[in-house]
């Protein structure tokens, strides 16, 4: 339950600690009534157990994790598995249905364990089938391979060459952004022939996509740019004759700019590493590492709210569905903002650091027992068929309050004013 910590700040009655409604036919253990702005509003809380519910990860890394879908395991046990990999990062689909209920009684109980860790902020190791160890835990940079995360990247290899072109205009004649997903050539790039960056006549392994981006140059793994790569130079082929020349300098950089390397062309244009890098190509990388982003583990809840739920809140479940469709009714978890997904039903998503701390509980289905908060117009409450015998004023709900803390983040309460407008 939240208090008031400035005037202008509500008060809003959180689900955490509320208890629940099974066995689903009785009302929601509070429903709260208030007026704001001299309309009435209502909010309905209660613990959902949430059978089906699992966390979604992101793991801000160019490291390689695992192959996709291959499976996340816990202690042994299989609690999820990886899904796509996006820009810098790389996402874990955790929990569900199927490893809390539908494997051994052990897989059920694990994956609940990690779960609620997970979604109580508390670390947790995990294994990925041909792939990585590591540590997660939610708003903490991730440990993979028992080496810790420091940052993100600043963008694929050809993103980087875009940013980055005109800082290295005079200073070298070729660069080569390497990544396990673009590797970006300056020269060859949009970018360098803007600049009028002549060619070099280099000549990369992988398969050419457009102009100056190239896809798999190496396989994935813990090396530059997230490939499995050591030495740069392995993805080089010979420069042509031709077009290059002795003396010409090139740069090869991650997109992290954790690993560089200053090179020059020799009689034979064999690319040959120089003990130091010119200033002002030091000053670009360090300008690359300025822009990549803090290495960050985030653990979005999701789960369905189900017949429990809903009937809690109404004695026609439908109804609150269509409520919230139509945005009549806003949905929070623990006070934060959720996201509900497209689609029937109302399948909740919501960042745990959003929530007040310990915002988790369990019961032995296995399953996660977690906030959820309905609010709307008294008016529109009535209307959808709630249970209005059960609706409570604000001043007796938060006499029974046993934990009083502020919004996350130092946020805002859902009903405050800087938020809705709720007489509009």
């Amino acid at each position: 339950m939240g208090r008031r910590s400035r005037a202008v700040a509500p008060a809003f009655v959180t689900a955490i600690g509320a208890g629940t409604t099974y066995p689903d036919y009785k009302p929601a253990p509070f429903i709260v009534s208030r007026k704001e702005k001299g309309v009435d509003f209502v909010t309905v809380v209660t613990e959902g157990i949430f059978s089906y519910c699992g966390a979604k990860v992101k793991i801000d890394t160019d490291r390689f994790l695992g192959p996709e879908s291959a499976p996340v395991r816990v202690g042994g046990e299989q609690v999820g598995h990886v899904t796509t990999g996006e820009y810098g990062s790389q996402m874990l689909s955790l929990g569900g249905v199927h490893h809390l209920t539908g494997g051994s009684k052990k897989e059920g109980r694990v994956t609940c364990e990690a779960l609620l860790a997970l979604c109580n902020r508390e670390p947790v190791e995990m294994t990925i089938d041909g792939g990585a160890s590591l540590t997660v835990e939610a708003g903490k940079a991730p440990i993979i391979n028992g080496e810790e995360e420091y940052r993100m990247r600043v963008g694929c290899g050809s993103a980087t060459i875009g940013m980055f072109a005109r800082q290295w205009l005079g200073h070298v004649d070729e660069v080569v952004v390497v990544d396990d997903h673009i590797t970006g050539v300056l020269s060859e790039h949009q970018a360098g022939k803007l600049l009028d960056i002549p060619g070099t006549g280099i000549k990369i392994k992988g398969r050419r996509s457009t102009p100056g981006r190239y896809f798999q140059v190496a396989d994935p793994g813990t090396g530059w740019g997230g490939t499995n790569i050591v030495d740069p130079l392995s993805i080089l082929g010979d420069f042509d004759p031709k077009v290059a020349y002795p003396g010409l300098r090139m740069l090869m950089v991650s997109t992290t700019g954790e690993q560089y390397g200053y090179y020059v062309l020799d009689e034979n244009l064999c690319p040959i590493l120089q003990a130091t890098l010119p200033a002002a190509l030091q000053q670009s990388v360090e300008v690359i590492e300025e822009n990549c982003e803090p290495a960050l583990a985030t653990v979005l809840f999701m789960g369905g709210a189900g017949g429990s739920l809903r009937a809690g809140v109404t004695n026609n479940p439908v109804r609150l569905t269509r409520s919230v469709r139509q945005a009549l009714t806003h949905v929070t978890c623990g006070g934060a903002p959720a996201y509900i997904w497209p689609g029937g039903g109302i399948t909740v998503m919501a960042d745990v650091m959003d929530m007040p701390s310990r915002s988790f509980g369990y019961v032995p289905t296995p399953a996660l027992v977690a906030p959820i908060e309905f609010t709307m117009r008294l008016s529109d409450y009535a209307a959808l068929g709630g249970h209005m015998e059960a609706v409570t004023p604000i001043g007796e709900a938060l006499a029974l309050a046993e934990r009083k803390v502020g919004p996350a983040g130092g946020g805002l309460w859902p009903t405050d004013e800087r938020n809705f407008r709720w007489g509009a």
